[in-house]
């Protein structure tokens, strides 16, 4: 089933980078540093021209990485990320008609919720792993043990404001399999391709331990 496989994919490693690229010639050597730390699950965000391009080169060049793709926003980016090689959808957000396209798609979903009504409504279409974003600016980790008596089946993947300082607290949650974040990615080192601060940074996330 594609929940259990999506249950797989956020078990392979406590964080998920999170990417934004802006030049593609960058994709697939930080796809290799990144997985070469111990973080194999990469989201590659559709927030730049080069988004889909790199997906399809870190497919195909860093096979060994599971390629998520995310801000994933419209029922057509759906396929597009499906024929560029992703293996995972990632939502920002997820309204109705967006969650419906998602319950059809060929590969694995983590839709984004905010609110417990959210959560809800997507545990009823058969998501049993969501991302919880934007995590410190919707309650942090109050919100996600507050949800986690009424909601017990949803496991998280808190996104957005957390870093290598906040991320064990959310890891401790019990209802929390992984976060997701970009911290490992310092401006500065990606603009000289400075690979192996990036490595070190990330083999420091790799080390983290959930619960």
């Amino acid at each position: 089933m594609k929940s259990d496989l999506l249950a797989r994919y956020a078990g392979l490693a406590p964080v998920i980078p999170v990417l934004t690229v802006d030049r593609l010639d960058m994709a697939v050597p930080l796809a290799r540093t990144l997985v070469e730390a111990g973080l194999p699950v990469i989201e590659i965000t559709l927030r730049t021209p080069a988004a889909l391009a790199a997906m399809e080169a870190v497919a195909r060049d860093v096979p060994e990485a599971v390629v998520a793709a995310g801000t994933v926003v419209r029922p057509d980016h759906i396929r597009q990320v499906v024929d560029a090689g992703a293996r995972l959808i990632v939502t920002p957000g997820t309204s109705p008609a967006m969650a419906a396209a998602l319950a059809d798609a060929a590969i694995p979903v983590m839709p984004a919720a905010a609110t417990p009504s959210e959560a809800l409504h997507l545990l009823e279409l058969g998501f049993t792993v969501q991302k919880f974003f934007p995590a410190e600016a919707s309650g942090g980790t109050a919100w996600l043990r507050a949800v986690s008596a009424p909601v017990p089946e949803v496991r998280f993947c808190p996104t957005g404001g957390i870093d290598m300082r906040s991320a064990p607290g959310f890891l401790a949650c019990p209802n929390v399999l992984c976060v997701g974040g970009s911290w490992m990615m310092p401006k500065d080192a990606l603009a000289a391709g400075d690979w192996p601060r990036i490595g070190a940074l990330a083999r420091e996330a790799a080390a983290l331990r959930p619960g």
